[in-house]
């Protein structure tokens, strides 16, 4: 017998607690304003009726993020393998913040997943930001979810992009593991990022220069103190 859910009463589960609710892990962020996410800015201006396509680490398997919860990489593989039958069918539709329901609202739909891939560990996406015809022809922004994610990003605001589904957590030892019941649901964009290294490029060749801070401790890729070094050079 099929136990019936309402997904209508379930809550958001808070860092570190366990049981079965709604999951929300904020899992990376673009930030226009630094060098690496600049193209953005400098072509939008030039060809402001094209689509914005961004970049992005949509996930990683087996990587404790800062929530505290670490996604099993079969749990999060056969996830993303259903997941690829809803982009197929171009329904991978997320939201500009987090509702707190399993439910995805068309009026604060703001992008489209159009494509995913592995990279080790890391779950690879492209994305598309839905701007209205009002905003790609004359730059105008109302009361509308993708109009507002892309005059902001414009703007060089940072904004995070963050997966939310449903299933269970359970601690097993002093971790909290997100359990094999686990649905995907999408990837909305927020303001806080979670997954460690996990960003947004308008060029994923640009990926590789990254800081992030896990556990307060701030952590410099290669490529970054390379950069650093030359400059002072």
């Amino acid at each position: 017998m099929t136990k019936y859910i309402d997904y209508s009463k379930l809550r958001v589960l808070k860092e570190n607690e366990e049981g079965f609710g709604i999951i929300i892990d904020n899992t990376g962020y673009i930030d226009p304003k630094i060098e690496r996410n600049s193209r953005l800015v400098e072509s939008y201006s030039i060809e402001q009726d094209k689509d914005i396509i961004l970049y992005a680490i949509l996930q990683k398997y087996d990587t404790e993020n800062k929530n505290g919860r670490i996604y099993p990489e079969k749990v999060l593989k056969a996830n993303v393998e259903k997941y690829q039958k809803v982009i197929d069918q171009h329904r991978a539709i997320s939201e500009l913040n987090h509702p707190e329901t399993s439910i995805i609202d068309l009026e604060r739909v703001s992008h489209e997943i159009i494509e995913t891939w592995w990279e080790g560990k890391e779950l690879w996406g492209k994305l598309k930001i839905l701007t209205s015809p009002g905003f790609k022809k004359y730059g105008y922004v109302g009361n509308y979810a993708p109009d507002i994610a892309a005059n902001l990003l414009l703007h060089g605001i940072t904004i995070g992009i963050s997966s939310r589904g449903i299933g269970s957590l359970k601690k097993e030892g002093n971790k909290n593991i997100v359990q094999s019941d686990f649905e995907l649901i999408c990837f909305d964009l927020v303001s806080q990022p979670s997954t460690p290294g996990a960003y947004l490029f308008t060029d994923q060749s640009l990926s590789k220069i990254y800081i992030e801070s896990i556990n307060n401790n701030t952590i410099i890729s290669e490529d970054v103190i390379k950069s650093i070094d030359n400059f002072l050079i």
